[in-house]
């Protein structure tokens, strides 16, 4: 048996007597579900962007804002706070700064955007974005870090930016902005920033965590993503960024996508073995738009709830009410919540579901067994109630052994808590059946006759308060200490024990701590498969290119150039566009069937290279109403990236006429790609369009949904708005076929 086991054995044997006691009582009735509708944000403001969020000491969880106006017509702020000890109800606090309070190195019309929220050494750290520093006026973007007692505040700024503008060499500024803190296993604690001029990079920070340190490395390329956020789980850090327009309105397509890796500087590579740093760039959806009404969902931050159960916080648009006032104004920009399920290692929201519009599941919160888990000693036996401080209150410490007064429930089980460590702490789950214990170098586990452990940094201080979860999951053991329980890692050991039942018993705990925030659940069941996806039936129509074009296809602005021969269709690219004003592509389209769900399919060969720039050559399929309403899919070059790109364009300004073009992204570019329209009608009876890509033609890539207020017609294109290449390249067409969706 394990050294820990035995010493646990003996410990229990002599201090809980009292075991007894409670071996008699039932676990607690489960609480009534508690739901939440997006936007979470909407009791208090109509835009809350790029949230960020944090459980304090004190049981709320506190959410931080960009520096937008709450309201309609109302100021502009220094970033805002609210908290919520639910998720259902929320109370607006305030500012982060105020006009006294603010970084002084920031010039006087300077923004500020994107805060990420941390705890360690004792204290709350906020990373922000300073649009503008009085070193450089005009725009040189930095990163600040301000710092405060508690996670309201006082905030007090650093006397300078902890990452500095970072000058282009062409008399601009690269994005420094959107920062994310991640303290890694190694126990240095690095931030990612950057956007897409310039690409994410990562440097390591000073341990207070106030100074970048070293040099940095680059882990996406540029013209891709922003907004990024970096989580640990099962010996992988998952980069996650934003891609494409945070802010045109009603066609915005911002989305998450991921990728990971071994080290916390990368290389991020995605699902399919693409690294973001790829010309032809990688990313696996975390979250895209649906076809409801939230359109634009990214820039997040991730939480786990008392119930082991991940959600992403996001900001999504309204497509019906996108700006706060006059269209091409500021966007609207409310914060929303849903579950994130890990399905084949990667995260998914919804189970690829995307952003939810009716009621769902709060996050779980407090504890079960009649545990206050803000004042946890009356919920336990053997455990002194200390007064605590100002920011958390009441606290139970634990000097020598402690349980819990009711036994918890059999099976999956999580343990979590604030902890101030001793020299050694071990919790006892299902009576023996696992143990857990965090001594001064590692944090170990022993179930059965087997174990596992994962070494702490050296320089762990376990006088600070820190988070720490035990989890058992089926058969699957987990323990984790670190920062604040967003994302972060000090330690994770995990162990594998196939046949592990967990019985109904009180938890126990042996050694010395200072517990606060302690939270006793059943684990949320795992979702483990992605939710359907369009796929084809029967082949209802379409044209192989075997022959010329016939009766089933016509012109909007025929292009000569474009010619059936060979079994394909060969269209060199026309230097002309479809967005905006210039309307002078020419659009060939195919007869649709008749029905409301059917999947359009073509398979295309453009060649745009790799790394240089070829701005924007692109072909592929359009979903057309006329030249200002319409959904373009395409395999186009954007600088020095090749995308697949799914564009939206719609009259935003009906007193003008005035139009507006955003898009999302979705899979890989290739030379070679397959892509697919799914359509579809939704319960209001809008017409859906849901876009699908592929580099093999049997593994399909599913991502975002435009909304069309019409049956729209279906065809091909094969431009760019400087196609900057000459002669220009040739995209060909295998073919253009229409299926049963099923």
């Amino acid at each position: 048996m394990p050294k820990e086991f035995n010493a646990v054995k003996k410990l229990l044997a002599a201090a809980l007597a009292v075991a007894a006691i409670a071996a008699g009582t039932s676990a607690a009735t489960a609480a009534p579900v508690v739901t939440t509708t997006n936007a979470i944000s909407s009791s208090f403001a109509d835009t809350f962007a790029d949230p960020s969020i944090i459980q304090g000491r004190d049981g709320y969880w506190y959410a931080y804002a960009t520096s937008d106006p709450l309201v309609a017509n109302g100021p502009f702020g220094l970033m805002h706070m609210a908290r919520t000890k639910d998720f259902s109800s929320w109370e607006y606090l305030g500012t982060v700064f105020n006009d006294q309070t603010k970084p002084a190195w920031a010039a006087p019309g300077s923004f500020f955007w994107a805060p990420d929220i941390r705890y360690f050494g004792g204290r709350y750290v906020m990373y922000f974005t300073v649009t503008d520093t009085a070193a450089n006026p005009g725009g040189d973007p930095a990163i600040g870090v301000a710092t405060a007692p508690t996670p309201a505040g006082p905030w007090t700024a650093s006397d300078g930016p902890v990452v500095a503008p970072r000058p282009d060499g062409a008399g601009g500024y690269f994005g420094t902005i959107d920062p994310a803190l991640l303290t890694a296993a190694d126990g240095k604690r690095y931030l990612y920033y950057g956007g897409f001029y310039g690409g994410i990079s990562v440097t390591e920070l000073s341990p207070d965590g106030m100074h970048a340190v070293g040099s940095p490395t680059q882990v996406t390329i540029g013209d891709r993503y922003e907004g990024s956020y970096v989580v640990y789980r099962d010996g992988w850090y998952y980069l996650m960024g934003s891609s494409m327009n945070c802010c045109a309105g009603p066609t915005t397509g911002y989305s998450v996508f991921a990728g990971r890796s071994r080290s916390p500087r990368g290389p991020f590579v995605d699902a399919d073995g693409a690294a973001l740093t790829d010309s032809r760039v990688g990313g696996t959806t975390v979250i895209t738009q649906n076809g409801n009404k939230w359109i634009g969902p990214g820039h997040h931050a991730f939480i786990t709830d008392a119930a082991g159960q991940d959600h992403i916080v996001y900001h999504a648009i309204d497509r019906g009410t996108p700006w706060l006032t006059d269209p091409f104004g500021i966007n609207r920009r409310p914060m929303l919540i849903d579950r994130i399920d890990w399905i084949d290692g990667w995260p998914r929201t919804r189970a690829g579901l995307g952003p939810s519009e009716g009621p769902v599941p709060a996050p779980t919160t407090g504890s079960g067994l009649g545990i206050d888990s803000t004042d946890p000693a009356g919920g336990l036996l053997g455990a002194q109630r200390k007064p605590g401080d100002a920011l958390g209150g009441a606290t139970a410490a634990i000097a020598d052994a402690a349980q819990t007064r009711k036994p918890a429930p059999g099976g999956s089980l999580r343990v979590e808590a604030d902890v101030r460590l001793g020299s050694s702490f071990t919790t006892v789950l299902g009576g023996a059946a696992v143990v857990v214990t965090v001594s001064t170098d590692k944090v170990s586990i022993a179930a059965g006759r087997r174990t596992a452990s994962a070494p702490l940094p050296a320089d762990f201080d376990r006088t600070q308060w820190n988070k720490l979860s035990v989890q058992v999951s089926g058969s699957t053991v987990s323990a984790r200490l670190n920062d604040a329980g967003l994302g972060d890692v000090y330690a994770e050991a995990q162990l594998a024990v196939p046949g592990l039942k967990l019985g109904s018993a009180p938890v126990r705990w042996v050694g010395s701590a200072e517990v606060d925030n302690l939270t006793v659940r059943p684990v949320a069941p795992p979702v483990r498969r992605m939710a359907d996806v369009p796929r084809t039936g029967k082949l209802l129509a379409g044209d192989e290119f075997d022959g010329g074009l016939g009766a089933d296809w016509s012109w909007v602005r025929q292009d000569s150039a474009a010619v059936v021969a060979d079994g394909k269709l060969s269209w060199p690219l026309e230097n002309a566009d479809l967005v905006g004003a210039a309307n002078n592509a020419g659009l060939l389209f195919h007869t649709t069937p008749a029905g409301d769900s059917w999947i359009a399919e073509t398979k295309l060969h453009l060649d745009t290279g790799v790394d240089d720039v070829r701005n924007y050559q692109q072909a592929g399929m359009v979903a057309y109403l006329n030249d200002s309403d319409f959904a373009r899919l395409g395999n186009v070059s954007i600088w020095k990236t090749r995308q697949t790109e799914y564009g939206r364009e719609l009259v935003a300004r009906s007193s003008d006429g005035a139009t507006s073009y955003g898009a999302a992204a979705i899979g890989r570019s290739a030379p070679t790609l397959w892509m697919r329209l799914a359509y579809h009608r939704n319960a209001a009876g809008e017409h859906v369009y849901r876009a699908g890509t592929s580099v093999d033609g049997t593994n399909w890539t599913w991502g975002a949904s435009w909304v069309l207020p019409a049956q729209a017609r279906i065809g091909l294109y094969a431009h760019g708005e400087f196609t900057g290449a000459n002669p220009p390249p040739v995209a060909t067409f295998d073919y253009l076929r229409f299926y049963e969706s099923k």
